[in-house]
């Protein structure tokens, strides 16, 4: 019985963003805290759809840590999963606050400290969707420990998906990061790509179609390009290419974290078997919801009102 949605596995820290808008983070004067990384932004997004999700992370025993079990716990996400250390503190990044793919400034501790007995074999057998992110993938034991439970959960019959949300700065190499996605798809997940992700995965501009095939490749059958206010293509191995307009927003609050709501949309549906069309559909309104909030989705999200 599958009574867990999705497992979201990887970097939950604090997000200080910058409160001027349309600025550097060297032109930045002061900064409003939010609860932050893409598994947690997925699992609370999640949560707030209504969904059963469970966070595998870990957090510094310090006020920050609690400030994560708190807000989680807020919103209804299981956080048994949460490891807690005191040799390490509570990772933090300063984001800028843009309308486009914002800058950021990563102070990494507690987040990358992930281990196997977090993940248990009964925890996989009960999950539909097995999630996680470049990010997370980028630092070890983290990225050990997740590579070791996706084959896992693919076996046991769970779908994986990732967030290939690749940035130079938190990678050894860009030849290293390339490894450990190939690693990773060979247990077909469902990818989400931006344009700005794979001009740094790739380190030049590559077509759409080379994208694709590059996923198709090794593994992949389907894969989601974002295209930000171009909307998004998907591919599907054998399939024809699937491209929606994004919904036009005339006042872009914030863009941090539309990435996330994009693809927790898309999961949502997936998981409420609709048909792949209708997934897109649904991950561009909740991108267009988040675009119009700073730091996060609203609480109690409506969704037969405002999605389906």
């Amino acid at each position: 019985m599958n009574t867990i949605d999705i497992i979201s596995v990887g970097e939950v820290l604090i997000d200080f963003i910058g409160h001027q808008q349309g600025v550097q983070i060297n032109n930045t004067r002061d900064y409003h805290r939010y609860l932050g990384g893409s598994p947690a932004n997925v699992a609370m997004n999640m949560a707030r759809l209504g969904l059963k999700p469970v966070l595998v992370a870990t957090v510094g025993d310090d006020g920050f840590g609690e400030y994560v079990f708190h807000r989680l716990s807020q919103v209804g996400v299981n956080t048994d999963y949460i490891k807690k250390i005191i040799d390490k503190p509570t990772s933090v990044i300063f984001v800028s606050r843009t309308d486009g793919t914002p800058d950021f400034i990563p102070f990494r501790k507690a987040d990358c400290c992930i281990y196997e007995d977090q993940i248990t074999t009964e925890l996989l057998k009960k999950t539909k969707i097995f999630h996680t992110t470049c990010f997370a993938l980028s630092k070890e034991p983290a990225q050990s420990t997740i590579l070791k439970k996706a084959k896992e959960a693919f076996e046991l019959g769970c779908k994986l998906s990732l967030d290939v949300n690749y940035a130079k700065k938190l990678w050894k190499s860009q030849e290293d990061a390339v490894d450990i996605v190939k690693a990773y798809c060979q247990y077909d997940p469902l990818i989400k790509i931006s344009e700005d992700d794979m001009l740094r995965f790739f380190e030049k501009k590559l077509p759409h179609e080379d994208i694709f095939d590059f996923f198709h490749g090794n593994g992949v059958e389907t894969i989601c390009l974002t295209l930000g206010s171009s909307g998004v293509k998907l591919s599907q191995k054998g399939k024809e290419i699937i491209q929606l307009p994004a919904i036009k927003i005339e006042n872009v609050m914030d863009a941090t974290g539309a990435g996330d709501a994009f693809w927790s949309g898309f999961l949502y549906a997936y998981i409420k078997e609709k048909p792949i069309e209708d997934c897109l559909e649904v991950a561009l309104k909740l991108a267009a919801l988040k675009l119009q909030n700073v730091g996060r989705l609203p609480d109690n999200i409506d969704v037969l009102s405002e999605l389906l």
